[in-house]
């Protein structure tokens, strides 16, 4: 039986280790978007500082403003698996036509979705969509950067052909059937689960992938980053820094 997707609607993957004093920006967030076709599915990686418990009261505390999203749903994880096994985990139980990732520290702007949504049904060739971003200190959402790295179009291709990186994996938007196809994020190279990710979707030749101009997503800098264990610096704070 093949499995079928439901049209229009995102599925928005969230991972979560220990990211506690962020989750309600990052939640808040993601209700005040203006497209309602959404789903959250949120895995919690054995989260060993009370986050999970945290999303839980949260989702008991909103349920009035939840009844008219298509749901939330959560799975705490048995042990901690590492981000590729987690957001993994994840992208299988979407259901969506498109599925967004969105991570736990950071905040979408309210037009994301939507515009992600509108550009890929606008041009059927893209299968992975990315957005401008920038980037704000932790307690400081309101002095936000702008950010140098990125591409677009024809650049895109080009720039990862070349061992290079250039779409910001939190803004990422892709079609369903990419995973269906090509699978989740390899556990194969710790700390580029990311970068492996993107650049295995990326056709040799093709123009399947994009960034939209429009600044749609706020990336918080702080001390517990994941990626810090791997590049001293977070990866976007050493891009932004470029």
């Amino acid at each position: 039986m093949t499995f079928q997707r439901v049209p229009g609607l995102v599925s928005i993957v969230t991972t979560v280790y220990n990211k506690l004093p962020y989750l309600s920006d990052c939640l808040e967030s993601l209700l005040e978007q203006s497209y309602s076709n959404w789903e959250l599915i949120l895995i919690d990686d054995a989260s060993t500082d009370g986050s999970y418990e945290f999303v839980l009261n949260w989702l008991n505390a909103n349920e009035p403003l939840l009844r008219e999203c298509k749901g939330i749903y959560t799975l705490r994880l048995p042990r901690n698996t590492g981000y590729a096994g987690a957001i993994t985990a994840g992208m299988f139980l979407a259901k969506g036509e498109f599925i967004a990732i969105q991570d736990a520290d950071d905040l979408s702007h309210p037009e994301r979705l939507a515009r992600q949504v509108r550009y890929l049904k606008n041009n059927p060739q893209i299968e992975l969509l990315g957005t401008n971003y920038e980037v704000f200190e932790d307690g400081q959402p309101d002095r936000r950067m702008p950010v140098y790295w990125l591409k677009y179009g024809t650049q895109i291709a080009k720039v990862y052909a070349d061992g290079g990186h250039c779409i910001c994996h939190g803004t990422v938007m892709f079609r369903g059937t990419v995973f269906d196809q090509l699978g989740g994020h390899t556990r194969r190279i710790e700390g580029a689960e990311d970068y492996e990710f993107i650049a295995k979707v990326i056709k040799p030749g093709a123009k399947n992938v994009d960034n939209l101009r429009e600044v749609l997503y706020y990336y918080r800098k702080h001390l517990k980053q994941r990626s810090r264990a791997y590049f001293g610096k977070s990866k976007k704070e050493n891009d932004h820094e470029a």
